[in-house]
C-alpha cells in the first residue's frame, strides 16, 4: 500500500499512524535518489508535447510553466533550458491572470487549453515520459517493496484527485498511480488470458487470467535510462 502524506507532516506522526512504514521523500528537497521523481529535477531531453520530439526541455515543471499563457505574458520557452531546481514558478502576482496553456510552443493563442485539459494533455503524459525514461529503477523498486510494506510518499501537494482543479495535483500520487496501475496510468497493467487443455478420458478446457505490468520499451538512441543505486531500506 502506498500512502501520500504532506512533506510538512512530522516523521514521528507518520510512523505512529503507519507503524513499520517506509517514508520516501520524492520532493525537490529529497536527500537521496528519490529527488529524481521531482518534476523540478533537470533530467534533460524531455520532449515538449505537440512538437514531435523536436523540442525538448530539462524538466517536467519547466514545460508546465513554460507553456503557460498569462494576461500580461505569453509562453516562456527559455524556461525549457532551465537547469536548476529553483526559479521555475511563474506567478499571477507577477504576470496577471492565467489564461491557459498552449499546445506546444507553436500553439495558437486563441486555442488555449483549459487547466483541466492542460493537466491531462501536458502534465500527466510528460510526467509519465519522465518516469519511463529516467526513473524505472525507482518504480520497480517501489513495486517490489510495496508487496511487503506500507510506503509513505512525501509531497508538498497531497491532492490525489486528477479532476480536482482547486489544488495542484500531487506528483507523488502520479508515482503511486504508475506503481499500482491506477488512473490516469491504469494502462500500465495488462490482463492476459491463458488457455489450458487436458486430453484424457474426458477432455477439459479452462482459462486463467493473470494481471502483469506492461513492458516498457525505451528507445535508447533517444534517451538514456539512469542507473540509480536505490535502496529504500
Amino acid at each position: 500500500m502506498i500512502i501520500i502524506c504532506s512533506k510538512r507532516k512530522s516523521k514521528e506522526k507518520i510512523q505512529k499512524e503507519y507503524p513499520g512504514c517506509i517514508i520516501a521523500d520524492c520532493t525537490s528537497k529529497a536527500k537521496d535518489p528519490l529527488i529524481r521523481l521531482s518534476p523540478f529535477y533537470p533530467h534533460g531531453n524531455i520532449p515538449v508535447p505537440y512538437t514531435n520530439g523536436l523540442i525538448t526541455a530539462n524538466s517536467v515543471e519547466s514545460i508546465w510553466q513554460g507553456l503557460k499563457v498569462f494576461q500580461n505574458s505569453d509562453i516562456d520557452i527559455e524556461l525549457f533550458k532551465h537547469q536548476e531546481l529553483k526559479g521555475l514558478k511563474r506567478t499571477t502576482k507577477r504576470y496577471g491572470k492565467i489564461l491557459g496553456h498552449k499546445r506546444g510552443p507553436d500553439g495558437r493563442s486563441d486555442m488555449l487549453l483549459s487547466y483541466s485539459e492542460a493537466r491531462k494533455q501536458i502534465y500527466i503524459p510528460t510526467y509519465r515520459w519522465m518516469l519511463e525514461h529516467y526513473a524505472m529503477d525507482i518504480i520497480n523498486r517501489l513495486r517490489s517493496v510495496n508487496k511487503e510494506k506500507t510506503i509513505v510518499l512525501l509531497d508538498y501537494n497531497t491532492n490525489c484527485d486528477v479532476k480536482n482543479l482547486q489544488k495542484p495535483l500531487s506528483h507523488a500520487y502520479l508515482v503511486k498511480a504508475y506503481v499500482e496501475g491506477l488512473y490516469p496510468y491504469e494502462d500500465v497493467l495488462e490482463e492476459k488470458v491463458e488457455h489450458h487443455f487436458y486430453e484424457g478420458r474426458k477432455s477439459l478446457h479452462w482459462t486463467t487470467k493473470t494481471t502483469s505490468y506492461r513492458e516498457v520499451n525505451i528507445d535508447s538512441s533517444k534517451s538514456q535510462q539512469l542507473e540509480i543505486p536505490f535502496d529504500l531500506q
